[in-house]
């Protein structure tokens, strides 16, 4: 299943050129991770309250279009896999309600981890369970 969270393109996530400078595609994939995980239930605040945390393992990155200033863009994210750890994000950044229309297209392995160790751990039940039944 995919999660779709709108943005805009502001004028402080371009370049001199005025079109979106290439690690602000990875912000925006942040903001989409982060919304699908509330989208689930499943806060960040209350994850770290739980001394629990994502970390990002590895980062894939096609930039296709550039998106710029004012530009009203879907951020799409979807699962791939998961395992005891780890969870796999295809992601891409597309013009709004075009999503054949990609600005930026990416895959996002993000690892569970123990904040206070930054060791890698089970990810919670409970988000495992929402994964299954979004997918």
């Amino acid at each position: 299943m995919e999660f779709i969270f709108p943005v805009r393109v502001y004028y402080e996530d371009t370049d001199v050129a005025g079109v979106v400078y290439y690690a602000n595609y990875l912000k925006f994939m942040e903001r989409g991770r982060t919304e699908w995980l509330r989208h689930l239930g499943m806060d960040q605040d209350l994850l770290i309250e739980q001394d629990v945390a994502f970390a990002v393992a590895h980062v894939e990155a096609s930039y296709l279009k550039p998106a710029r200033f004012n530009d009203a863009l879907d951020i799409v994210t979807r699962v791939v896999k998961h395992s005891g750890a780890s969870v796999v994000f295809e992601q891409k950044i597309c013009k709004q309600g075009q999503h054949d229309h990609v600005y930026c297209q990416g895959t996002v392995k993000v690892v569970c981890v123990t904040l206070s160790t930054m060791k890698p751990r089970a990810i919670p039940l409970q988000l495992v369970e929402e994964m299954r039944s979004e997918s």
